[in-house]
C-alpha cells in the first residue's frame, strides 16, 4: 500500500524518541546486569563463597540452554481437545521413560529432555492409541508437534506417525493462514507459537503470496488510491479515470514488492524467519521494547536473534523500485529515502499492534499458542 509524504519535523520528532529510547534501555540493562552479579541476590548463597542451585529433580525442574523440552495439544476428529489423556514420552533406545496427562484443552509438554531420539505415546478411553516414532531432539530444542488427532476406537489399533520439521512447519503455517482480526483482516504473519518450526523457502514464498493476493489488499488499495487521488499526490499521474487507474496500480506494486522482496526473497537467501513471535509475557515496558525492537532485529531459521536485514533491505529496495515507476517529475533520491524510512515504520506500528492489540481480536489461535513461555 502506498504511503503518503510526511514531514520532516515529524521525521525528527521520530529519530530523536528513538535516540531517547535507546539510552533508557541502555541504563536499564547496566542496572539488570549489575543486580544479577550480586551473589546476594541469590537465596542460600552468601556473597564471596561457592554455591549452587538445587539440581533439577523432575519433569516440572528448572530448563538449562542444554536441555529440550516437547510440547503438543491432543484433540478428537472433530478438533476439541480432549483431557485426562495419558502421554508416555520414552528416550530410545527403551531408556527412562516420562508421563504425564493432558490438560483441560488437551495440551502436554515435557521439559528438561536430554538430546537424543524419543518415542511419544497417547492414550485414552475410548480412541485409538496416537504413536509417534524417532523424534529427534537437539540440544536445548523447543520442539512444538502437530495436532494429534485421536480416531474414535473400533478395534484395538496402534497408529504409527513420523513427522519431519517440514511437515510441521507447513501445519502450523496452515493454522495461520486462518488467523484474521475481527475475522476479516489477515494476521498471517504473527505466529503466537513462541518455538515454532523454521519455514522452508518454498513456504516463505507460499506465505508471501498468499498475503498479497487477499481480497483485503485490493480494498485498501482501492481506498489508499482514492485518497491519493483527492489530495492529488503524485500529480505526475493526472486526474480522472486514468490517474486513479495509476495511482491504483502504483500502490499495489509498493505492497506487492515489499512484503516478496523483504518476506519471501530475502528471507530465503539470508535464512531470516518473517514472522513476529508474538511475546505477551513481561512488563508492559518490556513488551514495547520487543516489539519496537522486531524492526530491525528478527529470529534466524537457525532459532537465534538476528539482524533483521531482510526488512531493512527488503524496505529500501521496494522503496526503490517504486521511485522507478512513478511519473518524471515525481521522481527523486528524496521520495525513496522518504518511503523507506516509511515503510520501516510501518513496520514498527504492525509489530505494536501484533503485541498488543490483534491477539485480543483475532480468530482460530490455537488454544495452547501463548507467545513466550
Amino acid at each position: 500500500m502506498s504511503k503518503l509524504p510526511i514531514r520532516v519535523p515529524a521525521v525528527a520528532r521520530f529519530h530523536s524518541w528513538r535516540r531517547r529510547s535507546a539510552a533508557a534501555s541502555i541504563a536499564f540493562g547496566l542496572l539488570s546486569l549489575l543486580l544479577a552479579s550480586s551473589p546476594a541476590q541469590v537465596p542460600g548463597l552468601r556473597a564471596g563463597s561457592p554455591g549452587q542451585l538445587p539440581a533439577p529433580t523432575s519433569q516440572g525442574a528448572v530448563q538449562t540452554a542444554h536441555t529440550a523440552a516437547v510440547s503438543g495439544a491432543v484433540v478428537d476428529p472433530t478438533g476439541a481437545g480432549i483431557a485426562a489423556a495419558h502421554v508416555v514420552l520414552v528416550r530410545l533406545p527403551g531408556e527412562a521413560e516420562q508421563e504425564t496427562t493432558t490438560g483441560a484443552n488437551g495440551a502436554f509438554s515435557f521439559s528438561a529432555l536430554p538430546a537424543g531420539r524419543f518415542r511419544l505415546s497417547v492414550t485414552a478411553p475410548g480412541f485409538e492409541t496416537v504413536v509417534l516414532d524417532e523424534i529427534q531432539l537437539a540440544p536445548g530444542e523447543q520442539r512444538p508437534l502437530p495436532f494429534l488427532r485421536m480416531a474414535v476406537a473400533t478395534a484395538s489399533s496402534q497408529v504409527q506417525v513420523t513427522v519431519t520439521d517440514q511437515q510441521l512447519a507447513a501445519e502450523q503455517v496452515r493454522e495461520e493462514e486462518k488467523q484474521r482480526v475481527l475475522g476479516v483482516f489477515p494476521n498471517f504473519y504473527t505466529s503466537y507459537l513462541w518455538q515454532a518450526a523454521p519455514l522452508r523457502p518454498r513456504q516463505k514464498y507460499s506465505l508471501g503470496i498468499r498475503a498479497v493476493i487477499d481480497p483485503t489488499v485490493f480494498a485498501g488499495t482501492a481506498i489508499a488510491a482514492e485518497l491519493e487521488q483527492v489530495h492529488n499526490t503524485f500529480p505526475g499521474y493526472g486526474g480522472g479515470a486514468s490517474g486513479y487507474g495509476k495511482r491504483y496500480g502504483a500502490t499495489y506494486a509498493d505492497a506487492f514488492t515489499a512484503r516478496i522482496i523483504g518476506s519471501s526473497i530475502l528471507p530465503s537467501l539470508l535464512h531470516q524467519d518473517p514472522r513476529y513471535f508474538y511475546k505477551g509475557t513481561g512488563s508492559k515496558m518490556s513488551r514495547l521494547r520487543y516489539a519496537v525492537g522486531e524492526a530491525f532485529l528478527c529470529r534466524g531459521d537457525n532459532g537465534r536473534q538476528q539482524v533483521n536485514y531482510s526488512y531493512i533491505l527488503g524496505d529500501f529496495a521496494a522503496a526503490g523500485l517504486s521511485n522507478a515507476y512513478r511519473a518524471a517529475g515525481d521522481r527523486s533520491a528524496g521520495l525513496t529515502i522518504e518511503n523507506g524510512f516509511i515503510i520501516l515504520a510501518g513496520h514498527m506500528g504492525d509489530d505494536l499492534a501484533r503485541e498488543f492489540l490483534f491477539k485480543r481480536f483475532s480468530t482460530n489461535i490455537p488454544a495452547y499458542a501463548k507467545g513466550q513461555p
